[in-house]
């Protein structure tokens, strides 16, 4: 179990995950990152069949010894490029050398317009196809991938296809992903109900923007707003999504079973015990391999991992460290 002791006022799940976006941090996190987001370009990503991603390429503009590295971020569900997690990670990997790409994935941050479908947790094609065009774009780097929440669940599932996508990554991290997806919306829903609320709004303001772009495509009216995430996912599912029903939608991008069976690049994964949305009796189910190294934590909630209340990060070291280690 890796030691991560975070201030006593810290050691609660709950704190954790809260604290970790709360927009309090964020003249402290953009500050210390200033450097990195200066440095950013806003670039658009051809990812095959038709589908456009966004990012932010943050270059170094004075050469560095050794090869040049790409760290690719991955955000959860309904954050984006510039959530502070994603700036606090980008920022310290930056400091440590890495050039870095904060992707934004489909229906996320200001790409609603890039594309007529919606997003949905199933996209695992496209995100590969981002992947390999950064690799197409920076041909002389050595690439690494990390992501958190639902982006960690992407990360795990883009490096369980690398090998047949000819991509070849040298390291993916997953922090806090989503493992299991039936259980981490019966726990939003049952949950703290601040959760539940945070990404009904968020989700319905998203799908607002999409409807408002498309409004000869979309009409959201019927999405029951109030009866909890896993009612309005099975709604969602369908009207919008290519499955029969909402357990094939969840079974889909589950990562428990035999899904990371074949995985091959070297991976690690993060997860706080304390984490409210993420059971972790859910790690049993998950496939071991010789290229997956499990990190439970007691203490970090989700995605948060927070050593102090100045916003400093424990798991940025760590993601720079496991990069590191196969450098």
């Amino acid at each position: 179990m890796a030691e991560f002791r975070p201030a006593r006022i810290l050691r609660n799940g709950h704190a954790q995950s809260i604290l970790g976006g709360l927009n309090i941090r964020q003249p402290v996190v953009r500050f210390r990152g200033r450097k990195m987001l200066q440095a950013s370009r806003s670039m658009l990503l051809d990812c095959g069949e038709g589908v456009t991603w966004h990012g932010y390429y943050s270059p170094h503009l004075e050469a560095k010894n050794g090869p040049r590295r790409l760290a690719i971020l991955i955000h959860g569900w309904e954050g984006s490029a510039n959530s502070l997690y994603l700036i606090s990670a980008a920022d310290y990997l930056y400091r440590q050398g890495y050039e870095v790409f904060r992707l934004n994935m489909r229906d996320h941050g200001p790409t609603h317009h890039l594309n007529i479908e919606l997003f949905h947790s199933g996209r695992i094609t496209e995100a590969v196809g981002a992947v390999s065009r950064l690799q197409c774009l920076f041909p002389d780097h050595v690439l690494y991938l990390a992501g958190f929440s639902l982006g960690g669940n992407f990360c795990l599932r883009i490096a369980a296809r690398a090998p047949e996508a000819n991509i070849d990554l040298k390291k993916v991290v997953a922090v806090s992903p989503v493992l299991e997806p039936r259980h981490t919306l019966e726990a939003l829903d049952n949950g703290f109900f601040g959760y539940k609320r945070y990404f009904v709004m968020k989700w319905r303001r998203s799908l607002n923007i999409k409807q408002k772009l498309f409004p000869d495509v979309y009409d959201f009216s019927t999405i029951p707003w109030t009866d909890g995430l896993m009612d309005m996912t099975e709604r969602f599912v369908d009207a919008y999504a290519p499955y029969p029903d909402l357990q094939t939608y969840l079974s889909d991008y589950a990562i428990t079973g035999n899904k990371l069976d074949g995985l091959a690049v070297p991976s690690t994964l993060f997860l706080a015990k304390d984490d409210p949305m993420i059971p972790i009796g859910d790690l049993d189910r998950v496939a071991r391999s010789d290229a997956l190294d499990i990190v439970v934590t007691d203490f970090g909630g989700h995605c948060g991992f927070l050593e102090r209340l100045d916003g400093s990060s424990w798991i940025d070291g760590q993601i720079h460290r496991r990069f590191a280690e196969v450098a």
